[in-house]
């Protein structure tokens, strides 16, 4: 019975430390549970990392859709009423990347409803070449030539700005809307020049023109873009490096102008003596004033054209092997 006894008291004492470690436990899980509860509390007041992640990628997706929308928006804009054509004249010359070029363009304007291409060529007549590309191009297009006269032809070593270049052919293609357009209510005429990098919005903006409607150009200049500036849905002045005291210092690719408009005032067009830089503004100056010009393209803070010119080829290998006889194909088409 005394061994007994001893027993009962060493299991006594054993369920106490055992009451005692489970106590404690419940005590450190307690403080834990207390402290995660005051932490969660904390937090209630801030934003949590994986809501902003959620949000960022919402945004993003939300910006997708509104570019996917602008994509598309020249196959879907104002479908309650006939879209006004956009007229496009490109003045267009023989050289190794004419034809690379225009079929650039080509497969550009072919996204583009309600679209006609007057392409000129400075030529005294229109070449196999582009009447061959034009044909195939499935778009809708008039194909003139109107040469550049000998006294106002850039020589070979000559730099680009010496002389106005594509003034005669954009004037043949003023004219050739005069003859074939006059009465037209609605159209919208474009420069586009072959060798320029075209966003399909930019038609899309510059379809209801109705004065004259201008946007920034990437690329241009020495700078990384020039156009207008634009306070209040006015423009107000330019942003441009050279000569800004010009009366409308924009690129050629910069503006659009109504059809109407153009036809309202029978003699203008582009000078062919205007100084350097001064071309877009000879035509401008005859049919609006700065106050009167509709800035597009998100008030002109949106670049949707861009100046870019390709690399001339250097050919000297195929000048050697054609001296030699060597040279390739000429029927091959390039």
């Amino acid at each position: 019975r005394g061994n007994g006894g001893g027993s009962d008291a060493t299991c006594g004492a054993t369920g106490a430390a055992m009451r005692l470690r489970l106590r404690n436990v419940f005590a450190v899980y307690f403080v834990l549970s207390a402290l995660g509860l005051l932490y969660a509390l904390l937090q209630l007041g801030q934003q949590c990392e994986c809501v902003q992640q959620v949000r960022a990628a919402v945004e993003r997706e939300r910006a997708r859709a509104q570019q996917r929308a602008r994509l598309h928006a020249v196959g879907t804009e104002a479908p309650a009423q006939p879209l006004p054509t956009i007229y496009a004249i490109t003045p267009t010359y023989a050289r190794w990347v004419q034809k690379a070029e225009l079929v650039r363009l080509s497969q550009t304007f072919g996204h583009v409803r309600g679209f006609h291409w007057i392409v000129v060529e400075d030529s005294e007549g229109r070449s196999p070449l582009v009447t061959g590309l034009l044909e195939g191009s499935g778009l809708s297009y008039t194909h003139l030539s109107a040469p550049t006269p000998p006294a106002q032809r850039l020589r070979a070593h000559d730099p680009s700005w010496l002389q106005p270049r594509g003034v005669e052919q954009r004037n043949a293609g003023i004219d050739w809307l005069r003859q074939h357009r006059a009465g037209q209510p609605r159209g919208v005429v474009y420069f586009a020049d072959d060798d320029n990098t075209y966003s399909l919005r930019l038609f899309h903006e510059m379809r209801w023109t109705v004065g004259v409607s201008v946007w920034p150009v990437g690329l241009v200049g020495g700078l990384r873009f020039e156009g207008p500036r634009v306070e209040g849905g006015r423009v107000v002045g330019f942003h441009t490096a050279w000569q800004p005291s010009r009366p409308f210092p924009i690129d050629m690719a910069g503006f659009a102008v109504s059809l109407p408009l153009l036809l309202d005032h029978p003699r203008a067009r582009f000078d062919p003596g205007a100084q350097r830089g001064y071309l877009e503004s000879s035509l401008l100056q005859q049919l609006t004033s700065m106050q009167l010009l509709e800035p597009r393209a998100d008030n002109c803070s949106t670049v949707l054209v861009w100046h870019t010119r390709t690399e001339k080829p250097k050919m000297k290998q195929e000048e050697a092997l054609s001296r030699e006889g060597r040279g390739s194909d000429s029927r091959v088409e390039v």
